[in-house]
């Protein structure tokens, strides 16, 4: 080991610097915790540099508590599409059509709308910038957790860097194959979909309306997302799920023949769209840990559980995970990261986790479905439920994950 005046002593570590990570360090900072966080790449701020995150989030309302606690709605706000309307269109006929629309108006629920939605490389721009003003922050791109020891007096991190922390908590939001959750001895549970999704974004002529819209055919669902305008365009991200080989079929074709097949796809409902961003694409899967805890460790966001984008609900259950253990952690500060506050934060979150697993889950099967009877059956379905309000309105709030 360094010698002791070496080591750097910290409340938190935070292993990663994707959305999750950087809101944590926020979060923790503006609560008065000393916080480090790590991430091994530099983050992506400008959305024409390589290595742009083409993906967009949509903050539901619950999660809007612990940005403005932390400081990060302010900088956010004049950047968000409003999202009024969560509209779903099963386009499962002989026809590329709609032919059963449904809306989920958050009206029925409240004045505020359902969430905001923002590009992700921009909300690194905003974050990072947010964490430089941060005394208790020490953000370091460029820097991975490379080695890790735990005991019941603390943890003691090694860093690619060449330095050594002693932490009272290490937050695991180093993603799906994290490294903190395999070095504190924690499994994980994984369902492969022979899935993939595309993510972009387009204008368009027709207004989105703050409608957010999911249309349902084979393969997955086709989701336009709202976005601000651009250059004086409506504009929205989309994200296109597909079994695999057809998903790199699309991400491959010019940009001509893959706007046609947009606009098909999308049953025209926004008129032709206009493709303004590179193409991402990454498999579909889901994932959970075993446990969201161990000595020393918190999981949360990708590190802790993985679900497909349907619905707006994985950085959602994220910012859900932080939001319970930064409770935790302002309840009982002379004990953060002991045992009993970890304990609490397992018990509390897997289950939530592995529930709207099951139901992430049980939606995009059925968004895949083929077979014309099975397609017809979905779209009964939807519309037996759409019609009794007090299911719809239980659907909406469930969405939203309020209680």
């Amino acid at each position: 080991m360094p010698e002791q005046s070496k080591i750097l002593e910290t409340d938190i570590l935070i292993s990663g610097g994707g959305v999750a990570g950087l809101t944590a360090a926020a979060a923790f900072g503006s609560a008065g915790f000393t916080t480090i966080c790590v991430d091994p790449t530099p983050p992506v701020t400008e959305e024409g540099a390589s290595g742009a995150d083409m993906r967009s989030t949509a903050f539901l309302h619950p999660s809007r508590g612990v940005l403005e606690a932390s400081g990060l709605w302010a900088r956010l706000a004049p950047h968000a599409a409003p999202l009024q309307i969560m509209r779903i269109i099963d386009a499962g006929g002989e026809e590329h059509e709609a032919r059963l629309t449904r809306d989920f108006d958050a009206a029925d629920l409240s004045d505020e709308p359902f969430g905001w939605n923002f590009p992700n490389w921009l909300l690194r721009r905003e974050m990072v910038a947010h964490l430089a003003e941060i005394p208790q922050v020490d953000f370091r791109p460029g820097v991975a957790t490379t080695g890790l020891v735990t005991r019941e007096s603390g943890a003691e991190v090694t860093l690619s860097d060449g330095s050594h922390v002693r932490a009272r908590l290490v937050v695991a939001a180093d993603g799906r194959n994290s490294f903190v959750r395999e070095a504190a001895g924690i499994g994980v549970k994984t369902v492969r979909y022979g899935q993939k999704a595309l993510a972009f974004s387009v204008t368009h002529p027709i207004p989105h309306g703050n409608v957010s819209t999911e249309i349902h055919r084979s393969g997955g669902p086709f989701t336009l997302v709202p976005l601000p305008d651009r250059d004086g365009s409506p504009s929205s991200a989309i994200v296109w799920m597909e079994r695999a080989a057809e998903a790199e079929r699309l991400a491959a074709l010019p940009v001509e023949e893959f706007e046609a097949a947009m606009m098909e796809r999308s049953t025209g409902i926004l008129g032709p769209l206009k493709l303004v961003t590179r193409r991402a694409v990454w498999p579909m899967m889901t994932q959970i840990a075993d446990r969201f805890s161990a000595q020393r460790v918190a999981l949360i966001a990708e590190a802790a559980h993985v679900i497909p984008p349907i619905g707006a609900q994985g950085l959602n259950m994220s910012l859900a995970d932080l939001t319970f253990l930064l409770k935790l952690a302002e309840e009982d500060p002379a004990h953060l990261g002991e045992a009993k506050m970890l304990d609490a934060y397992h018990r509390r979150r897997w289950p939530e986790v592995k529930a709207r697993e099951i139901g992430i889950d049980l939606l995009n099967r059925a968004s895949m479905v083929e077979a014309r009877p099975l397609r017809d059956l979905r779209a009964g379905v939807l519309g037996a439920l759409y019609s009794l309000k007090p299911v719809r309105k239980t659907l909406m709030r469930a969405g939203l994950g309020v209680r």
